[in-house]
C-alpha cells in the first residue's frame, strides 16, 4: 500500500491483534480496520518505544495476541527541566525526495513544565530501478510506469502543546495534538482496471482515478500521577484521552468512504508495594467509541462501541527465578446506530504466565504461556451487512474488493507458548527464542472466488490457524570499541484448509557492526 502505510506486524500478527499505543493509550484510529490505513502516531517524535509480549500485554488489552507497541513521548512532561531544551532535526532521503523537519522545545516556568513540538514531512513518488508492475499482470504496458511507483507521494503535518503542574509526590498535565496525513495508494493496492461503476480506469500519470487517503486526527490527553500515597500503595496512574479521527478515501476528485472514530478512553492503574516478594498492578480500563464508515461509499455502519476491562499483573522474585502472572476480563458491546444491524456483546478472558530461570551465572531459560481471547471487531461483524445481491455491495475501492462481515462470529481464542534460551561465554552472548501459537476460531478475510462488478469478494470467516517461528540474536564483543551483532528470524503461518496466512513477514538474516570511541 505504498511507503506511507507502515503497520506493525509481530510474529505474523497484525491489525486488531497488535495494539498500537501512544503513552499507554490506544490509538483510536482506523489502522486496525484495513491494511491500507496508516497508524495515527509519529514515532519520529518518540522518547522511547516499548515492544511488549507475555503477561505485560494484559495491562492494555486481552486481544493483543501478537503484542503491544507503546510509543512514548514527552507531550505531558513528568519532570521540570533544569534549563530550556531545544531540538531541531532534519532528514532527507533521495528515493522518494522526502524531507522531514522536526522541532521541539521544553522549558519550565515555576512549577509548570511546558512541551511544544512540530513536524512536517513531504515526499514524492518512490523511485525504483525498473517497472512498477510486472508486465505479466497488465494487458497494456502503457498503463505501467518505469523508474517510479505512481501515486505514492504525500505529506504529513503534526503539532503538540502540553503542560504539567509538578508537586512533591506527582504531577498533573494536559496536552493537545493535531495530526494531518495525506497520501496516495499505488495502483496495485486497489488494482482494478475498471472502477466500481464499470468504466475503464485511466491509469496514466494524470489519472483522475488515483486513490488518496486524507486523514485528520485531534487528540486531547489528561494524565495524573501520584506516588507513595499510603504504605501499601506505591503508585497511582490515571489517564484520560479524547480523540476525534477521520479520514476520507478519494478516487481522484470523487468522494468515496469517510471513516470516523470519536473516542473517550481512560485507565486507572494502581501499583502496590512489595508483599511477600510479590509486586504488581491492578487496574481498570474503559473506552467509548463511535466508529464507522459514512458517505455514499460506506460499507461499515456507524457503531457505538463500549469496552470495559479489569486486569491484574503480578511478579514474584525468588532466589534464582522470576515468576510473572497476569489475568484480564473484558466486556465489549457493539450497538449499530438506528438499529440497522443487530447488537452484539462479548465477554472475554485472558491469562498469561512466564518463568525466568537462572540455570547458571551465564545462562537463563525463559518460558511463557498465554491464553488470549479477542472479540470480533466492527468490520469483521458488520461489513456490507445488508448485502443481498451484487447491486447492494459497497466496494472498498482502496483495496479494490467487496468485503463482507459475519454478524454471527464468536470470540477468537489463541494459545501461545514461547521458549527462550540466553547464554553468554567470554565475549559472546546469544538469545534464541522458539514460539508456537494455536488459534481456535481465527478470524481471517478469505477470498471466496466470487466476483461482484468484476472485483473479488472477500469475506470474514472463522477457521483454526497455527503460527510458529524462531528468533536468534547474537553479539560478539571484539574489543572495548567494536562489537558485531548477527540476528535473524522466521515465522510460518497456516490457516486450516485455506493455505498460508496473509502478509507474513519474510525470513530475515542480518548483521550490525557497532563502533564506539571517545565522543562518537
Amino acid at each position: 500500500f505504498g511507503p506511507a502505510v507502515g503497520q506493525t506486524v509481530i510474529r505474523g500478527q497484525q491489525g486488531r491483534r497488535v495494539m498500537n499505543l501512544n503513552n499507554s493509550i490506544a490509538n483510536a484510529d482506523a489502522s486496525g480496520n484495513s491494511a491500507d490505513h496508516s497508524v495515527a502516531v509519529e514515532a519520529i517524535l518518540a522518547n522511547a518505544i516499548e515492544v511488549l509480549r507475555g503477561p505485560s500485554t494484559l495491562l492494555y488489552g486481552g486481544g493483543a495476541i501478537g503484542g503491544v507497541v507503546n510509543v512514548i513521548d514527552n507531550r505531558i512532561p513528568r519532570n521540570l527541566p533544569d534549563s530550556p531544551l531545544f531540538i531541531l532535526e532534519t532528514r532527507h532521503d533521495t528515493a522518494a525526495d522526502q524531507t522531514n523537519s522536526i522541532g521541539r522545545l521544553e522549558f519550565a516556568t515555576g512549577n509548570l513544565a511546558w512541551h511544544l513540538d512540530g513536524l512536517r514531512r513531504d515526499w514524492n513518488n518512490l523511485d525504483i530501478p525498473d517497472l512498477a508492475i510486472a508486465s505479466d499482470y497488465l494487458d497494456d504496458d502503457e498503463e505501467n510506469t518505469t523508474g517510479y511507483i505512481r501515486n505514492t507521494a504525500g505529506k504529513s503535518e503534526a503539532a503538540t502543546i502540553g503542560v504539567s503542574w509538578l508537586f512533591d509526590n506527582g504531577f498533573l498535565g494536559v496536552a493537545i495534538n493535531q495530526m494531518e496525513n495525506f497520501y496516495g495508494l499505488p495502483p496495485g493496492a486497489h488494482g482494478h482496471e475498471e472502477d466500481q461503476h464499470g468504466h475503464e480506469e485511466d491509469q496514466t500519470e494524470d489519472s483522475d482515478e488515483s486513490v488518496f487517503i486524507d486523514m485528520d486526527r485531534t487528540r486531547y490527553d489528561l494524565t495524573g500521577e501520584w506516588r507513595n500515597l499510603t504504605p501499601w500503595l506505591e503508585h497511582v496512574d490515571y489517564r484520560l484521552t479524547m480523540s476525534e479521527y477521520q479520514h476520507v478515501e478519494l478516487e481522484g476528485v470523487e468522494f468515496g468512504t469517510r471513516f470516523s472514530n470519536d473516542a473517550w478512553q481512560q485507565r486507572l492503574q494502581l501499583t502496590h508495594t512489595e508483599i511477600g516478594n510479590w509486586h504488581g498492578v491492578i487496574g481498570l480500563q474503559s473506552s467509548d467509541e463511535e466508529f464507522g464508515a459514512v458517505g455514499e461509499e460506506s460499507f461499515i455502519p456507524v457503531t457505538d462501541i463500549t469496552s470495559r476491562g479489569l486486569f491484574l499483573v503480578e511478579d514474584y522474585h525468588g532466589t534464582n527465578y522470576t515468576l510473572e502472572l497476569g489475568a484480564r476480563i473484558n466486556s465489549d458491546d457493539y450497538n449499530p446506530v438506528n438499529g440497522i444491524a443487530p447488537d452484539r456483546d462479548f465477554s472475554t478472558f485472558s491469562a498469561s504466565a512466564s518463568l525466568l530461570l537462572d540455570l547458571a551465572s551465564s545462562t537463563t531459560l525463559g518460558l511463557t504461556w498465554s491464553l488470549s481471547e479477542r472479540a470480533p471487531s466492527v468490520e469483521e461483524l458488520y461489513s456490507n451487512f445488508n448485502l443481498t445481491d451484487s447491486n447492494t455491495c459497497v466496494i472498498h475501492f482502496a483495496t479494490g474488493a467487496c468485503e463482507t462481515g459475519d454478524v454471527n462470529l464468536v470470540e477468537e481464542q489463541a494459545n501461545n507458548i514461547d521458549l527462550t534460551l540466553y547464554f553468554e561465554t567470554g565475549n559472546f552472548n546469544a538469545s534464541i527464542t522458539a514460539f508456537y501459537n494455536a488459534f481456535d476460531d481465527y478470524i481471517g478475510q478469505i477470498t471466496t472466488g466470487a466476483e461482484i462488478q468484476d472485483l473479488p469478494v472477500r469475506a470474514y470467516r472463522q477457521l483454526d490457524a497455527r503460527f510458529s517461528g524462531l528468533e536468534v540474536d547474537t553479539t560478539f564483543i571484539v574489543n572495548n570499541f567494536v562489537e558485531l551483532q548477527v540476528f535473524g528470524d522466521m515465522v510460518n503461518g497456516h490457516l486450516n484448509d485455506n493455505g498460508d496466512a496473509p502478509r507474513l513477514p519474510p525470513s530475515r538474516l542480518g548483521a550490525r557492526l557497532n563502533v564506539i570511541g571517545d565522543n562518537w
